[in-house]
């Protein structure tokens, strides 16, 4: 069977088709999603420009606030400062302390070795009185030379004994007046701490009070904004949450309606490759049957070929055979007529006047009147030659084109690992109290926690979750007195809202450490710690670290 022959411009023609009813399909559903999305849109854009108004309001409010907020951080960080101070002072004045115990003790001590020298000296003394020796008498006392010199060297040897008492009592004396002058200087050194420490207490006291004050002033203006703002935002959320929908709908309207393109333009692909399929079929079939009809030609030449020369060598055949015959039939003749001549001879011998020669068939064939039988030959007889007739064979069937195609597998992709080792879950939180807000959920002035709070009173120690390295300690517009802690493998813990900052950049620290104290800074009305977790720069939740 033949096959019909596709043209080229099929394929191109059933992909134009398939996506034509595509588009059309889809542009119904575009349209309506496209209108609720540009309504949305004119919506959204309204509502910014009154948020930007807002926010001009705001600014002009700012510039006349940000006196205020900049005698709050002042005041702020001076109270950090003075906490510190008073925290060096302390100890400084607890070192003072224990350094002039220390000195009182060895005074005591010294006094104790200085009056064991005197009385050493004493004795000395009083012993040599009641001997009555002295280097005069001894020369005097006209003895034995021999006594007279161990005298003397005995004399000589109390003496030595004596200067070195009396060295020892001198050098005793300096040590125990160095020890008096160095309590003095501590006794000074304490009295100065106690002085500055007295100073720096009123200063805070004082400074306490403006930030009050300076608190107080912002807490109203402070509320209010953040209630319209936080009001407003709720409102950009929800019609962006509306916004987001109508572009994921149109996101999967769009996909839908490419994958549906997809599938007209693969079914056309198909078809395309299909037709050419086909063509080819025709093609090699074609070329099949043109084949067969010269397989068929040259085995009908060489049939024809084969019967003439069959036909040939049947004449052959025949010829070989007519000759055969004819020589047979010669020699029967030949040898009927050698016996009539035998018989004819016979009887002429006999009777020579009977015979006749010609009658006998022999005639004289040469001069000498000699005779000789001659065979008279005899024509053969000819035979029309055998012919077949040729069968043709039938075409071989065209091979069969195209192999299915393997499927391919996809690879699963396997998650990667994550988390570092800079922190171990389970710490001891920074402070006790009660949590306020949870990491990832709106706060009521706008934006989400990305941290908590602990509720605690001012002046509670803030201490170190895990060993690290202090990389920042300042005041910061939102954050009041913050303090940041490096715990390496890209983990830092941030504590923020701190009353006084006891640690400074570069200090390293220890689980439990003393790193604040507790306070309201950065425009807070109510005390507590705030507290960040950050790993590769990103917010974690903190309740997953802490065993709150």
């Amino acid at each position: 069977m033949r096959l019909a022959r596709v043209g080229p411009g099929f394929a191109r023609r059933a992909a134009a088709l398939a996506l034509g009813l595509v588009t059309a399909a889809a542009g119904a559903a575009s349209a309506d999603l496209a209108g609720r999305q540009s309504e949305a849109e004119r919506r959204q854009a309204a509502l910014r420009e009154r948020i930007e108004s807002l926010q001009k309001e705001i600014d002009t409010r700012e510039a006349a606030r940000k006196e205020a907020a900049d005698a709050l951080r002042q005041s702020e960080s001076a109270i950090s400062r003075i906490n510190l101070r008073l925290r060096e002072l302390d100890e400084a004045l607890h070192r003072a302390e224990t350094d002039l115990a220390s000195l009182e003790k060895q005074i005591t001590a010294q006094n104790e070795v200085l009056e064991q020298r005197r009385n050493e000296l004493s004795d000395q003394l009083r012993a040599q009185y009641a001997s009555g020796l002295s280097p005069w008498t001894a020369l005097l006392s006209g003895d034995d030379p021999q006594q007279l010199g161990r005298n003397l060297g005995y004399l000589d040897y109390v003496s030595r004994a004596r200067a070195r008492a009396v060295t020892a009592v001198r050098t005793e004396i300096d040590r125990l007046a160095a020890l008096q002058s160095a309590a003095d200087a501590r006794r000074t050194e304490i009295a100065g701490v106690t002085e500055e420490t007295g100073k720096q207490k009123a200063e805070l006291v004082a400074q306490q009070k403006e930030r009050a004050t300076v608190v107080a002033r912002l807490e109203g203006q402070i509320a209010a904004q953040r209630a319209e703002a936080g009001k407003l935002d709720r409102d950009d959320q929800r019609l962006s949450s509306l916004i987001g929908n109508l572009e994921t709908a149109i996101a999967r309207q769009a996909a839908e309606e490419a994958r549906r393109r997809a599938e007209a333009a693969r079914k056309a692909e198909e078809a395309r490759k299909e037709a050419a399929r086909r063509a080819e079929l025709a093609r090699k079939a074609e070329e099949a049957r043109r084949a067969e009809l010269a397989r068929k030609a040259e085995e009908a030449r060489k049939e024809a070929a084969r019967q003439a020369e069959a036909v040939r060598q049947a004449r052959n055949d025949a010829d070989r055979r007519a000759a055969e015959k004819a020589r047979a039939e010669a020699m029967a003749e030949a040898s009927r007529v050698r016996e009539q001549a035998e018989v004819a001879a016979s009887s002429a011998q006999r009777n020579p006047a009977l015979v006749d020669p010609d009658s006998a068939g022999l005639r004289p064939v040469d001069g000498q009147g000699h005779t000789r039988l001659v065979e008279t030959p005899t024509e053969p007889a000819q035979r029309p030659a055998p012919t077949r007739q040729a069968e043709a064979e039938p075409a071989a069937a065209p091979e069969r084109i195209g192999r299915p195609e393997r499927p391919e597998r996809e690879a699963s992709a396997r998650p990667p690992a994550g988390g570092g080792n800079g922190l171990r879950h389970g710490l001891t939180p920074p402070v006790r109290g009660a949590v306020q807000g949870r990491f990832g959920v709106g706060r009521p002035d706008g934006g989400v926690w990305r941290g908590i709070v602990l509720r605690a009173s001012e002046g509670t120690p803030v201490k170190a979750v895990a060993p690290g390295t202090v990389v920042y300690a300042d005041w910061l517009r939102g954050f009041g007195n913050i303090i940041i802690v490096d715990h390496g493998q890209q983990y830092l813990s941030v504590y923020a809202y701190n009353q006084s900052l006891l640690k400074r950049v570069g200090d390293a620290v220890t689980t439990g450490d003393t790193l604040a104290t507790v306070g309201a800074t950065g425009g807070q009305v109510e005390s507590g710690l705030y507290f960040e977790i950050r790993h590769r720069g990103a917010p974690v939740d903190p309740a997953q670290w802490l065993a709150l």
